[in-house]
Parts: C-alpha cells; sequence; structure tokens
C-alpha cells in the first residue's frame, strides 16, 4: 500500500513539473501587467534608465517550440527610473518629444517576429521586424523561455528608425554631448 501511494505521489510529480515547462501549442498572451521592459541609453558622459510598458502581446507555440510572436509598445508611457524631481521630468518630456519619439503622432512602437530558430533546449533565435517612429527595420535577439515566463536583450539602433537627436551618424562636432545610437531593451515577460 505504502508503494503504491509512494508510487502515485512520485508519477504526481513528474506530471506537475512537465507540465510545469511545457506550452503546448497556440497562442500565449503575454501578461502586461506582470511584464516589464526596462531601456538603457548611453552617452559619452554616462547613461539613463527606465521602463515601458507593454499595450499587448502575445508568443506563439507550436508543439511545446516558441514560432512567433507579437508585441505592441505604448511609447507614451516612457519613463527613467535613474532620475527624480525636475530632471526625471525634462529627460522623460525630451524622450517623448519629436527630438526622440515623437510620441504625440507615433503612440506605439511594433514587434512582429519573422524567424524563430531553436537554439537549445529553451532558448530561441528571433528575428523581428521593429517599427518605430513609422520606419520599420529588422532586429534580431536572444529569447529563454521557462515555463510561463519569457526573458529577452535587444540591441535597437535608433539611427535606423530617424532617431537623430545627439547621434554621430547625422550630426558631427557633439563631443561629449554625443549620444550613442545603440540602446537596450531588456524584456521580462509572463504569460
Amino acid at each position: 500500500m505504502k508503494k503504491s501511494i509512494l508510487s502515485l505521489m512520485a508519477a504526481a510529480m513528474v506530471a506537475f513539473v512537465t507540465l510545469s515547462f511545457t506550452q503546448g501549442s497556440g497562442s500565449k498572451t503575454v501578461d502586461t501587467a506582470k511584464s516589464k521592459v526596462v531601456w538603457k541609453g548611453y552617452k559619452v558622459t554616462g547613461s539613463h534608465t527606465g521602463t515601458i510598458n507593454i499595450q499587448s502581446g502575445s508568443l506563439e507555440f507550436k508543439e511545446d517550440k516558441l514560432v512567433g510572436g507579437n508585441f505592441v509598445i505604448d511609447m507614451t508611457s516612457i519613463t527613467c527610473t535613474d532620475l527624480e524631481g525636475e530632471y526625471k521630468g525634462k529627460l522623460e518630456g525630451h524622450l517623448k518629444s519629436d527630438d526622440f519619439f515623437a510620441v504625440q503622432s507615433y503612440k506605439t512602437a511594433n514587434l512582429v517576429f519573422t524567424k524563430v530558430k531553436s537554439t537549445g533546449k529553451n532558448s530561441y533565435m528571433v528575428t523581428g521586424d521593429m517599427t518605430i517612429k513609422g520606419n520599420t527595420n529588422p532586429v534580431t535577439f536572444e529569447m529563454s523561455i521557462y515555463g510561463n515566463k519569457a526573458t529577452a536583450n535587444l540591441k535597437i539602433d535608433r539611427s535606423k528608425f530617424d532617431v537623430q537627436y545627439g547621434s554621430t551618424s547625422f550630426f558631427e562636432g557633439l563631443k561629449d554631448k554625443a549620444i550613442y545610437d545603440e540602446f537596450d531593451l531588456v524584456s521580462d515577460l509572463e504569460f
């Protein structure tokens, strides 16, 4: 009797662990309240960090493998987390202005996966079309998925999306006022 109960408990644990780490097939909606995207921008004299909200998103699975996805980012939600008070407000306003992301005209940015290649048990190399300020360009990044969570780190070249302010790709002689073209997006997703 004890062996039967222990065997049943062991089978239940194996089933629970297996189900916890499998996705099945179909679309999984990203929980925007529990997911987080952190940005980090770099300049000659330092860097700034902040967050930006996901408006909507989903990941597509086929037989437990990631095969697609799409995301809409709320550009009006850009915040700075490394400054306070007046300077925080000024930077957030500047990032939302036409100098950077022109959020009055372009309230959202989009990412649509175009190619997903498995690189390991829970890891993928993803290529997608990113649209910022009405400009669409391909981006490639790694994504890891464990259970109902995913992480991805993207490096975005803002010069490809017509975000010109302080860019040495568009202006000469900026010296210590230069802002590097590449910025990071670190995504922690739950679905």
